[in-house]
């Protein structure tokens, strides 16, 4: 898939894509959301009196949830004042940038006194062997903070992945995984599924050239066109029999 891809790819921690730290052309971003769920689960594992104790006395892994909510306050700031990309990029420098700094050398100095087979310890070591991934995003405003919505995309197949153990074929499985990207990318790009298939399918046959295919994209096949498409020009109502 990536074969001839140059630019950002953007992935949680999952060692089956350290390839590409070492790829070139390519530059692996890490999932903030996912580095916080570590912590998150440190304080979800305590009893419920302590997690109610938090504004008292903060835990280490408070201290590094108050850490990772700073940055994503600025990318809700960035969110609510609608800003571009290139505005993003010297938000993140000027204010984000001194933050991941501060936190880089709070998790040095746990590191050196947290057992790392616990919770924290493993919150910890995984934050900074991600590191130099976790700050790639500060190089292009563009760039989220995190793959949520990739994340979000996938979940309900995720969720239904028993449903798709048995696809009978190699075959079966990959035209699934087609139909689910054509369903996601029409999603992602604001056309409704059940209004954008029967338009490709009916004028999918007759595409011959690569401009053809093209303006079947998602993105090239504007929402008028879709209300105004009729997928059965030729049916008439079937009259009603006489009584």
């Amino acid at each position: 898939l990536l074969a001839d891809f140059r630019g950002y790819v953007q992935t949680h921690g999952y060692t089956g894509y350290d390839f590409l730290d070492h790829t070139q052309g390519i530059v692996h971003v890490g999932c903030w959301a996912h580095a916080r769920r570590k912590f998150h689960d440190v304080v979800k594992a305590r009893p419920p009196a302590g997690r109610r104790q938090r504004r008292a006395t903060k835990s280490s892994a408070d201290v590094a949830l108050d850490f990772i909510g700073e940055l994503y306050r600025l990318e809700r700031r960035a969110r609510d004042e609608g800003l571009a990309p290139k505005e993003i990029g010297r938000l993140r420098q000027e204010h984000a940038a001194p933050i991941l700094d501060k936190f880089h050398a709070w998790l040095l100095n746990r590191k050196k006194i947290v057992p790392p087979k616990t919770l924290l310890g493993k919150a910890i070591g995984y934050t900074l062997q991600q590191w130099p991934r976790l700050t790639a995003y500060l190089q292009d405003g563009r760039i989220p903070i995190d793959n949520n919505l990739v994340e979000n995309d996938i979940r309900p197949l995720a969720l239904g992945r028993k449903n798709w153990l048995f696809a009978t074929s190699t075959h079966g499985a990959e035209s699934n995984a087609l139909l689910y990207t054509i369903i996601q990318t029409a999603k992602a790009n604001g056309r409704n599924p059940a209004a954008y298939l029967p338009y490709l399918f009916h004028h999918l046959p007759r595409a011959s050239t690569l401009e053809d295919f093209e303006n079947l994209l998602p993105w090239n096949v504007e929402p008028a066109q879709l209300d105004a498409f009729e997928p059965w020009p030729d049916a008439r109502p079937v009259p009603d029999e006489p009584p």
